[in-house]
């Protein structure tokens, strides 16, 4: 009977002390409602309105009808009308687009001829899910309006970039180093400052002349080693095991990576000021994750997802990451190209040492 007594008043002790801890609390109830909105609502492997340009050479009515009835499927928005093949490649290599259609200036005598196709399907695969749909994209072109000249289907040419092998590391691997790195810098940040500061170690620096910037600084320095080091690691073996190609430059892959590390740190360190405990530092990190993984495109396709979601997605660092890792490394774009990208990471970096600075002063005031 005392046993039960003295169990008892441990567990009533436990509950007053989860009350007290509201960032716990909110994690009970935070973690599987977000997962149920993501998995319920935001996931959706049925792809729909991929970016698409077309190069309609022919200009005729029959050839501006397939473009019409291929963006019915909704498989495909169109967005851009160019000139010519080259700046379908152009876009599709910059990450601007994800599928060009292609129509030859002799569209109508084409379709006339059962051993030519009459356009061509411009896909980038990159992604594997994007693969898929628009090789559904060409069967239901193909099925679903036949030619006026012969009641066959237009017969339609898929060529596939970057991946025409449709192997699945090829398209996990770059994207494996934002994860990585996203789950590392953020964790170990957050839980060494949190670290110090339990240890009263950072009380004893604000006496010196270290100032908070350059305090912020040294604390992530070492950090950005380690997260190059990871990142060549992921490169090592992606390359030796997985046979991932490289086909932009390694200068511009440790780049991006680099400007990467430094905004999960900026995250880390923001994190480090709103929690008090190296618990509450590692749930905040897994609580930043989780959506960072499901949402930036890394497992599950960005254009499936609903506005809201995507909304969420682009303030999260890694869904820019995984366009600018696997625009470098698989379709070779350079840092030009990517500039758009690269600078949103930019403002990323100014914003969260911004922040982290500014409540560092207020939690040691």
């Amino acid at each position: 009977m005392k046993s039960l007594q003295r169990i008892l008043a441990i567990v009533k002790k436990e509950v007053r002390q989860l009350r007290r801890d509201r960032l716990t609390f909110g994690m009970i109830v935070g973690i599987p409602v977000i997962q149920l909105l993501m998995f319920g609502y935001a996931i959706n492997m049925d792809v729909r309105n991929l970016d698409a340009a077309v190069a309609d050479m022919s200009g005729t009515s029959a050839s501006r009808q397939m473009v019409m009835d291929m963006a019915e499927t909704q498989i495909i928005r169109i967005i851009a009308q160019v000139s010519d093949a080259d700046e379908l490649e152009h876009l599709m290599r910059q990450g601007k687009i994800s599928v060009g259609i292609y129509i030859a200036p002799d569209f109508d005598r084409r379709m006339q001829q059962a051993d030519r196709s009459a356009m061509q399907l411009l896909v980038d695969g990159s992604d594997t899910v994007v693969q898929s749909a628009a090789a559904q994209l060409a069967r239901i072109s193909e099925q679903s309006r036949a030619s006026p000249y012969n009641d066959r289907p237009p017969a339609m040419e898929l060529r596939t970039f970057y991946n025409p092998e449709r192997r699945s590391p090829v398209n996990t691997v770059p994207g494996l180093i934002g994860v990585i790195l996203t789950m590392t810098m953020i964790l170990f940040t957050a839980v060494a400052i949190v670290r110090e500061l339990e240890r009263g170690n950072l009380e004893m620096l604000i006496t010196t002349p270290v100032k908070t910037p350059e305090l912020m600084l040294a604390k992530i320095i070492p950090y950005v080693v380690i997260g190059l080091i990871q990142t060549s690691l992921v490169l090592l073996l992606g390359h030796f095991l997985f046979e991932v190609p490289m086909a932009g430059s390694l200068l511009d892959t440790y780049i991006v990576t680099l400007v990467f590390i430094i905004t999960n740190l900026a995250l880390g360190l923001v994190i480090s000021t709103l929690v008090t405990t190296q618990f509450q530092a590692m749930q905040l990190a897994f609580f930043v994750l989780l959506p960072s993984i499901l949402l930036s495109g890394f497992m599950f396709p960005f254009a499936g997802m609903p506005r809201p979601a995507q909304i969420v997605a682009e303030a999260l660092p890694l869904t820019h990451f995984i366009r600018l890792i696997r625009g470098v490394i698989l379709r070779g774009a350079s840092l030009q190209e990517l500039a758009g990208e690269l600078a949103i990471l930019g403002i990323f970096i100014v914003v969260l040492m911004s922040l982290a600075i500014l409540r560092f002063r207020k939690s040691l005031d």
